[in-house]
């Protein structure tokens, strides 16, 4: 069975009934532009972890350092921070792209400028989690309070409450202990669809909106199989070309596009976000917005049965 019984699966989804999205101003297309902010929060033995980050790096396939540093892997983050958020911040804003942020709480406390920007661009800037790291194994408590520093994290330093949340790297309890906490209209730990669907969690209705591995720019780093940003480019806009054509025969979907300061933000690599927008706004009946705007209109449009 793909659905139903105690199995917790939805292999089924919409199916051939997927519902019109009736995006604003018949848009043929949503496209949500996401840069994740997390350096400064990944494991580092300076953060009172056991090793060193072993995960999306420029440094190809290494391994985490136990009980030390690795000094070249906190570098290579440490250029997403001081470079490449404000080369992103800037493109993004000066082509009036309506982005969203995943913030990493820790990652902002230790730079308020990134987070005085933020709340200038009028961005979304949604949870990431209090750490990047794996919460699989972390105990629901620890994860509950990380939960509700990132919330506090953001509406102190950014002068928004969080609406969204995105972990990354979601344990069993996430889900539920997100819709305990309240105030998030949506979360994005999944990748099952084109389009926002509801689901039960702690007992109410919850939306969540899928985001996307595969046009992300995670897949330029070294040992991906995106060698160079034109490849990069090249996936991406030929995904937008096929969701927008689904647009234009009357069954619109959604499109997420993820990036990163420290993959995307590098000078041999923004060419290719430059191109891709480019591409985007040349055409007509395209809805670029934040993922706040979308749980708002789909639960407008589609309200949880």
């Amino acid at each position: 069975m793909s659905k139903g019984g105690d199995y917790p699966r939805d292999l089924v989804g919409y199916g051939p009934r997927a519902p019109d999205a009736r995006w604003p101003g018949g848009a043929r297309i949503a496209v949500s532009v996401v840069l994740n902010y997390e350096e400064g929060g990944e494991s580092c033995v300076l953060h009172g972890d056991e090793h060193s980050e072993a995960v999306l790096t420029d440094l190809g396939a290494v391994s985490p350092r136990v009980g030390a540093r690795d000094l070249n892997v906190e570098s290579n983050f440490e250029y997403g921070s001081r470079v490449g958020f404000w080369e992103v911040m800037r493109l993004l804003r000066s082509r009036g792209v309506n982005a969203t942020v995943y913030a990493v709480g820790m990652a902002l406390e230790r730079n308020p400028e990134a987070a005085a920007e933020m709340a200038r661009s009028g961005f979304e800037v949604a949870c990431h989690g209090q750490r990047w790291i794996d919460y699989q194994s972390v105990p629901e408590q620890i994860e509950r309070e990380h939960m509700r520093r990132n919330v506090e994290t953001i509406t102190r330093m950014v002068g928004r409450a969080p609406v969204g949340w995105y972990t990354g790297r979601p344990g069993a309890n996430t889900r539920r202990l997100a819709v305990e906490l309240g105030g998030f209209l949506y979360d994005s730990d999944a990748y099952n669809d084109d389009l926002p669907y509801w689901v039960s969690a702690a007992g109410r209705p919850h939306l969540v909106i899928p985001y996307s591995f595969d046009c992300n720019d995670s897949r330029l780093q070294r040992g991906g199989d995106f060698a160079t940003g034109e490849e990069f480019f090249t996936y991406c806009r030929d995904a937008f070309d096929w969701l927008y054509g689904l647009g234009s025969k009357g069954r619109p979907r959604m499109m997420s596009i993820g990036l990163h300061g420290r993959v995307i933000g590098r000078p041999g690599r923004l060419g290719a976000l430059v191109r891709l927008l480019d591409h985007i706004q040349s055409h007509e009946a395209v809805w670029l917005c934040s993922r706040e705007a979308i749980a708002r209109h789909w639960i407008a449009q589609h309200p949880a049965r």
